[in-house]
């Protein structure tokens, strides 16, 4: 008996399959700033003072993840120009994938994870110890990346140091600073207080720390993103939390135990991910799009003047919402467009915030959502024809 395809399998086979990518913006130890996986391809941007103007450079090269993993973050080893990327490929989450920014070459170093769940964690690098400590699923986890900047044959061990003291419901937010990480928005504990682990005697410090603003207001207990700022050397001391909402960017120092409250990110997007140096703090939202907040660290007078600004040559290389999807394969990356829910980020200043998918309700398809089509209607007609 004479059997045709249906119209769900005869649309699988027209439509290509695509990859989501998640990518993430990071610096090197000469602080340029790099966006991996934006737009398919790996962008250097340069110093601080290059950003207004011209060309990122496309730096895309040969070994690198395909950046299609849920939650890819970027860590920078200061001490060795390194930068470990984790989540980087969804086929294979366990592996470690490690840009030597003097070589300007990729590696991928396997580790043995354990128990360590891979679609559910935040983590941070310590600075003077170069491990990777990540809290999953209420479980403390380091992995120990010693002095590489490139792979090695042997894999790393995801060592299990045990559980938090906190309530097993709780979504990680961690910063790092003065090699202790700050988890902020534990439950039970007060707006404005950190919980802290201190890394060099693995100790879950008993009572919360405060920083209070100037003012006695306090930063608020909710979930939200961080990024610990960088120093010419040394350990980091101070460390920006920026709430889901965006409407303040928190910058909280352990070293006078204080916060100060500077402008939120133009985009309120609780998708952005977030990436500090020595003097600036660089949102990328989940458009592509990359802005960033000067800073100066102990000046809270220009501090409170200052504005958030585009990074203009990362956008005349990769425009926000210009590769919404992209072929699956081992250079293929697409930021997402929407937050939590659908929710879409929302931009102030006047300025609307594009996502390369609107037009006022009107149905837009792509040159090869098109192209799909016309293969669908001639394998219509060929059906027809036999019919």
């Amino acid at each position: 008996m004479l059997r045709f395809p249906t119209l769900v399998s005869l649309l699988a086979l027209a439509l290509p399959h695509v990859a989501r990518a998640d990518p993430c913006v990071v610096f090197d130890a000469s602080f340029n700033l790099y966006a991996f996986g934006l737009n398919g391809k790996d962008w250097n941007a340069g110093t601080q003072d290059a950003w207004a103007s011209g060309t990122a450079q496309d730096v895309t090269t040969s070994g690198r993840p395909p950046f299609d993993g849920t939650g890819t973050t970027c860590y920078l080893a200061q001490f060795f120009n390194a930068i470990y990327v984790l989540n980087g490929d969804k086929a294979n989450p366990s592996n470690v994938h490690i840009y030597d920014a003097g070589a300007k070459s990729w590696s991928t170093q396997a580790t043995t994870p354990g128990t360590f769940d891979f679609s559910s964690f935040d983590a941070i690098l310590d600075h003077d110890t170069n491990v990777i400590y990540a809290l999953s699923k209420n479980e403390l986890f380091f992995l120990n990346m010693g002095d590489l900047k490139a792979a090695n044959e042997t894999a790393l061990t995801w060592t299990d140091v045990g559980k938090a003291p906190y309530d097993p419901s709780y979504e990680p937010v961690m910063g790092l600073a003065q090699n202790h990480i700050h988890f902020l928005n534990v439950p039970g504990t007060p707006a404005g207080d950190a919980q802290i682990f201190v890394i060099h005697y693995s100790f879950f410090q008993p009572e919360p720390q405060a920083y209070p603003l100037p003012d006695g207001k306090t930063f608020p207990a909710t979930h939200g993103q961080v990024a610990s700022f960088f120093q010419e050397s040394g350990v980091q001391q101070e460390f920006a939390f920026i709430p889901d909402d965006g409407s303040t960017t928190y910058v909280i120092n352990v070293e006078t135990n204080t916060t100060q409250a500077l402008p939120g990110p133009s985009t309120k997007d609780p998708k952005a991910s977030y990436a500090a140096g020595i003097s600036s703090l660089v949102q990328l939202d989940s458009t592509g799009a990359i802005s960033f907040l000067p800073y100066k660290q102990g000046d809270a007078s220009t501090n409170a003047q200052a504005a958030w600004a585009k990074v203009a040559n990362v956008a005349a290389a990769a425009p926000p919402g210009s590769s919404p999807s992209s072929p699956s394969g081992p250079n293929s990356t697409n930021p997402s467009s929407t937050g939590p829910n659908g929710s879409k980020p929302t931009t102030n200043g006047g300025g609307s915030q594009t996502n390369g998918n609107s037009d006022s309700g009107a149905v837009k398809l792509s040159g090869t959502s098109m192209s799909a089509m016309v293969v669908l209607a001639g394998m219509f007609g060929v059906f027809a024809c036999v019919l």
